[in-house]
């Protein structure tokens, strides 16, 4: 079982920087993959970033390259997003996630934490 707790969310206004933590335990070894996902009222679950485990890899929604960066611990207890130039339709409620598949899907992933929400204003 794998148990997975985020942190870090809050509400800022645009370009204000955040950092959302995750802090993960239990069995991981089947987790090759890590990731942020979120979601907006009324919205499907969207993938934003996610990392490999195992390799130096990472992959990243288009709406967020270049402004929000994915890392790990050395430890892989803990996941980060940092959030740069955060803007207004990066709102939603902030889900990290593990699972077997190196993919932005939310159904390839089998562990999910509680969620941290992200609030960003004009």
């Amino acid at each position: 079982q794998v148990t997975l707790v985020e942190s870090g969310g809050g509400s800022v206004q645009a370009g204000e920087s955040l950092r959302l933590s995750c802090a993960a335990s239990g069995y991981t070894y089947n987790s090759n993959s890590m990731g942020w996902f979120r979601q907006a009222p009324g919205k499907e679950r969207e993938g934003v970033a996610l990392i490999s485990t195992r390799a130096s890899y990472t992959r990243y929604a288009d709406s967020v390259k270049g402004r929000f960066t994915i890392s790990m611990a050395d430890a892989k207890n803990t996941l980060y997003l940092q959030m740069n130039s955060p803007k207004p339709e990066d709102t939603g409620m902030y889900y990290c996630a593990a699972g077997p598949i190196l993919a932005l899907a939310a159904y390839e992933y089998n562990y999910w934490g509680q969620g941290t929400q992200v609030t960003v204003s004009s």
